[in-house]
């Protein structure tokens, strides 16, 4: 899609305006910020030539301002509890999330009427999105200080699996510091875009990002100049930091002293790992106490057996990912490494081993997020005039629809970065069902009738069959204008219908953020409700499914005291499904599958039978 500049009669359209922007990197261990100058992209340094920015704060008394980088991790040792680092481990977790992750923290988290953690420095109780805004203001500074300007907008990524609330946690430290965000870009596709791989006509893609606190990895399928995820996986607490622990632990038993300092053990192992991806071995001189000190030598032999499970722990996450998107090895085009523990020759070994092929490693690996964010910023303020340009926007609102008991399965959560397809397979609910209505809806409620009903249609002419056995895939598609496609098909039969829908992007920003605070605010009830749903439809589901049995053989496989039985359980889950005690339909669900076991093995063995019957053992073994 080519871009026209437009201006107002008589006002110059000032063609060769060069509009300032910058993509950011904000990582757990290290942040970056790069810049499109002179037609490519660059990482900007600081005043002391320091491209990498430790994300680390450190904060003093209420009149100083908080140390940012370098110096304040140096200061990590003597001061742990104002000294924060890996803050975006905790970045849109709320206080009760935290259980899992702050035993890894030396910090006070403290409990406040805010369901965002605070944690007590001698600055005051701060978040963790304040903790962003210091490391973003730091970068904004200096890219405004290298460009000689003030920015228009930034692009920041995000690792894939960020949900809504780390996403929006991050837009919010953007916002106080100062930052216009023109849009958050998830990491594996700033990393294919740095390499030009958006560029190529069509490819499969693996990007494995392995940084210092987070492990993601995107399978990436490139057609037409559109990413699509084909699946992504990570842990959000997994990185370089455990390869630290591990190392910094084996440094604690062999000094033989507990009372080492667990941040200057890990300074310690981190300066070894960095060694060690250069040399074979490292001398280690620990100091502590006044006059105690250990001396040894270190070897990468060594260190590779101490990181093999967490390297190994990375693979059985890509190994899921490959399944989930259904992509063979010898379908994959391009491997890209991203994050600086993606240095650790180990890695580099095992990812050539897994996929057979050497990944492409023209970009420092710590940067090449940066740039491809940069490019994309350069692309957003329009500084990009000739060719074709697509932009890309997010969905504001999830899109889905109605299943049955009325409720919403969303299919495109909202924040999707849009060009986008998705789709989700369906079946029929009773036998013989030979149609079905879709009812597309917009928004963040579990039942379609708090939200908002975008169109309807119908596939028609399904084949009968058995509940169930239909497999009806539903595919969801909104291009780069925000058109949205909808379409159904039976994928046995083949039959199909389709229907184009405008997505209610027009909604003003009141009418988005009240329904986003009415899917807050109703969030407990809702879930509640849905429960409730799913188990009458599948109260409902087993009552349809007994009584088709009852009218196929009722009669034939059971007693006269046996039917009327089970008609009297289902009776009773009838009019217990109908009452509003999700618990008390489970458990009603439980029973009458229990009563009516010894039917569905007659049923079973009379199938069995009839199969077999006039076969002789031969035929059966031929078969087998």
């Amino acid at each position: 899609m080519a871009l026209l500049q437009i201006s107002e009669p008589g006002q110059s359209s000032a063609p060769h305006q060069h509009h300032l922007a910058a993509g950011i990197d904000l990582g757990t261990t290290n942040s970056l910020v790069a810049s499109v100058r002179s037609g490519s992209a660059e990482t900007l340094p600081d005043h002391e030539g320091e491209h990498v920015l430790p994300s680390v704060v450190q904060y003093h008394a209420e009149s100083e301002h908080p140390t940012v980088g370098r110096a304040a991790r140096e200061s990590a040792v003597a001061d742990p509890m104002n000294t924060l680092a890996s803050i975006k481990r905790i970045m849109g977790k709320s206080v009760e999330e935290l259980d899992t992750v702050s035993r890894q923290y030396p910090y006070a988290f403290i409990a406040t009427d805010s369901s965002v953690p605070r944690i007590e420095t001698v600055a005051g109780a701060v978040s963790p999105i304040e903790v962003s805004a210091e490391i973003l203001s730091v970068l904004n500074k200096r890219a405004e200080s290298t460009l000689g300007g003030e920015l228009e907008g930034v692009v920041i990524t995000v690792p894939a699996y960020f949900d809504d609330a780390q996403r929006q946690a991050t837009k919010d430290a953007a916002k106080l510091a100062g930052l216009h965000v023109l849009r958050l870009l998830n990491e594996p596709t700033a990393a294919a875009v740095a390499y030009g791989l958006d560029s190529q006509p069509e490819g499969i893609h693996a990007v494995y990002d392995f940084g210092g606190g987070t492990f993601d990895i995107s399978i990436l399928r490139l057609t037409r100049g559109v990413f699509e995820v084909l699946s992504t996986g990570g842990d959000a607490v997994l990185g370089g930091d455990d390869m630290d622990h591990l190392v910094a632990e084996w440094m604690r038993e062999q000094a033989g002293d507990e009372a080492l300092s667990l941040q200057y053990l890990l300074a310690e192992a981190r300066k070894a790992k960095e060694s060690l991806t250069q040399s074979s071995e490292v001398e280690l001189n620990l100091q502590y106490g006044d006059s105690m000190s250990w001396q040894g030598v270190f070897g990468r032999e060594q260190f590779d057996e101490l990181v093999a499970p967490v390297v190994q722990k990375t693979l059985r996450i890509v190994r899921r990912a490959m399944r989930d998107a259904g992509v063979k090895k010898d379908e994959i085009d391009e491997v890209v490494l991203v994050g600086g523990s993606t240095r650790v020759p180990l890695v580099r070994k095992e990812m050539e081993a897994f996929f057979g092929k050497a990944p492409l490693q023209g970009i420092d690996p710590e940067r090449v997020v940066a740039l491809g964010a940069a490019i994309q910023a350069d692309i957003l303020v329009g500084n990009k005039k000739d060719g074709d340009l697509l932009l890309l926007d997010v969905t504001p609102l999830s899109l889905g629809l109605e299943i049955m008991g009325g409720m919403t399965e969303v299919v495109i959560p909202r924040n999707t970065t849009i060009p986008v397809a998705r789709a989700q397979e369906f079946t029929t609910f009773k036998d013989g069902q030979t149609a079905m209505s879709i009812q597309v809806v917009q928004g963040e409620r579990e039942m379609v009738e708090d939200n908002r009903a975008l169109a309807r249609f119908e596939l028609r002419g399904i084949p009968p069959m058995v509940a169930g056995a239909a497999r009806i895939r539903v595919t969801f598609q909104v291009d780069a204008d925000g058109l949205l496609s909808v379409s159904a098909r039976e994928e046995n039969s083949g039959v199909e219908a389709e229907i184009e829908v405008r997505p209610s992007y027009g909604l003003s920003d009141g009418e988005v953020e009240g329904m986003l605070k009415d899917s807050y605010r109703f969030a407990e009830a809702d879930r509640d409700m849905r429960m409730l749903r799913e188990q009458q439809v599948e109260a409902d589901r087993t009552i349809v499914a007994l009584e088709a049995a009852f009218a196929q053989d009722g009669n034939v496989l059971l007693s006269g005291d046996e039917r009327e039985q089970l008609e009297k359980s289902i009776t009773k889950l009838r009019e217990i499904a109908s009452e509003d005690d999700t618990r008390a339909i489970e458990k009603a669900i439980e029973q009458i599958n229990k009563d009516s076991e010894f039917y569905a093995a007659r049923r079973m063995d009379r199938s069995v039978n009839e199969a077999l019957s006039g076969k002789s053992v031969d035929e059966i073994g031929d078969n087998g």
